[in-house]
């Protein structure tokens, strides 16, 4: 370090020190936990904005700053594939050949190239700052090199340059122009179906940032409470839903504070509504929840039962996790048990529920717009891990419940690995079941397809990609 200011000296230009612009080092923060320790940028994003609130005081880091942060973060993740493609063509070697923490780095500047409204100028300026005080001054010119290259063009023009043609290669086009792993275009595209429109729509749908939606618990909160915050509007489809149309923090509203209300997306109450909501043959007194955490769906579907006078235990595998469930039914005012139990080696009887929900563990592909950073982790080969958990869950929910009772077979992602096929090896093992419509249980919501069961999409609804199969157990 020393020998810098030396240098400098010696050409008659001093030795100026790196501007430090708290709001890139965070999301370089933010990129790095991604990438080093595999964390989710939802869950590491909001104790460092927390964090730089309180080092730089709310004056100099404000709600512009925070929302600035999210985006670079977010954004820079949403589009890696696309970013990493254009990159390759800037950089004189293998992208997998240049250091993490440099790519990091490539990758903001990129962004907010090609993804933002940032000024060119200020773009590249502000990002070679970063990477010198992140990576040091000779890394800062290499940043430097390699953005002014891919400042040349804009994102289109990236696009037709190294996006292979539609006719050529639908599937890779797809994949690059939408920043999407090829296997997992492949896949949506199958679970959708239909043509080239639809599958870009989703495809994009995955690249928008989704709107915070709030839950308003029955019995604890109305939505209409909810309602007189700011920029809240009416859910799309669910009576408890409430969506902040320009973010905000959830944690400032006191419902959410006090537990009578939650962030969960309106896909994950649709699915405890519709189980809710399914005719049964006989009484009605004992629900489950056989996966329970973190607790979303549990507090909704406790609230439903105790409406009903109801009993809900909700089973959790993890300790911490069921922790979570606790804390997530606590203040619920009807009855409801919570244990730490697996879900595939019941501690209970056998028949003993009348509605059971299990949302099983999957590979997550219905939640890209909330978790980016899904895409890059998840591997075909991830499938065959998770599906004898998933039919196990299922074969232990369908023996728990009694003859004429329901059980909601539910996912976050639209896989047919994970939705359809696992359902329909089961109804094989047990014959004495069959599928109950569940479109009638959502009324109002379009686009359901043929049925019995019910696929959500992030472009059609406005949700999560969730899967919900209704069983009845017959005999």
């Amino acid at each position: 370090m020393s020998e810098q200011p030396r240098r400098a000296r010696t050409s008659g230009k001093p030795y100026r020190r790196p501007k430090k612009d708290p709001v890139r080092i965070l999301a370089f923060e933010a990129l790095r936990a991604v990438e080093e320790r595999d964390a989710y940028a939802n869950l590491v994003l909001p104790p460092l904005l927390r964090k730089a609130r309180e080092k730089e005081g709310p004056e100099t880091f404000d709600a512009r700053d925070a929302a600035l942060a999210t985006e670079l973060v977010y954004g820079t993740l949403r589009r890696q594939g696309t970013y990493d493609a254009v990159l390759s063509h800037c950089v004189d070697r293998p992208l997998r050949e240049v250091d993490p923490p440099v790519l990091d780095v490539l990758s903001l500047g990129a962004h907010q190239l090609l993804g933002t409204r940032i000024p060119t100028h200020a773009a590249v300026s502000a990002t070679v700052e970063l990477a010198r005080v992140v990576l040091g001054d000779g890394r800062a010119k290499f940043v430097n090199a390699v953005l002014r290259k891919v400042a040349q063009d804009d994102l289109d023009g990236w696009l037709e340059r190294v996006a292979p043609p539609y006719d050529d290669d639908p599937e890779d086009h797809l994949a690059v122009v939408h920043s999407h792993p090829r296997w997992v275009v492949s896949a949506l595209w199958d679970s959708l179906g239909g043509g080239r429109d639809g599958v870009e729509e989703l495809l994009r749908a995955d690249n928008e940032r989704p709107e915070v939606t709030l839950v308003a618990r029955p019995g604890r909160a109305t939505a209409e409470e909810l309602l007189h915050e700011d920029a809240a509007v009416q859910g799309r489809w669910s009576p408890y839903a409430v969506r902040l149309t320009e973010g905000g923090e959830p944690g400032a509203i006191a419902a959410v504070r006090d537990g009578r209300a939650g962030v969960q997306d309106e896909g994950s109450q649709l699915v405890a509504i519709a189980l809710a909501n399914a005719p049964l043959d006989g009484p009605d007194r004992r629900w489950l929840d056989g996966c329970a955490g973190p607790g979303g769906k549990a507090a909704l579907l406790g609230a439903l039962a105790a409406e009903r006078g109801a009993l809900l235990v909700a089973s959790e595998k993890q300790t911490h996790r069921a922790g979570l469930v606790a804390r997530a039914l606590d203040g619920n005012p009807g009855p409801y048990q919570v244990i730490a139990a697996d879900g595939t080696r019941p501690a209970w009887r056998p028949g003993s529920f009348d509605r059971v929900l299990v949302d099983v563990p999957c590979t997550g592909l219905g939640a890209l717009r909330r978790r980016p950073e899904a895409r890059w982790r998840r591997r075909p080969e991830d499938l065959e891990g998770f599906a004898p958990l998933q039919r196990g869950l299922l074969r232990t929910a369908l023996e728990s419940v009694r003859v004429g009772g329901v059980v909601g077979y539910a996912t976050c992602s639209p896989h047919l690995a994970e939705t359809r096929a696992v359902v329909a090896d089961l109804l094989k093992q047990h014959p004495d079941t069959d599928l109950v419509d569940a479109r009638p249980l959502l009324p109002g919501v379009p686009d359901l397809g043929e049925g019995p069961d019910v696929q959500l999409w992030p472009h059609l609804h406005g949700t999560d990609a969730m899967y919900l199969a209704l069983i009845r157990r017959t005999g």
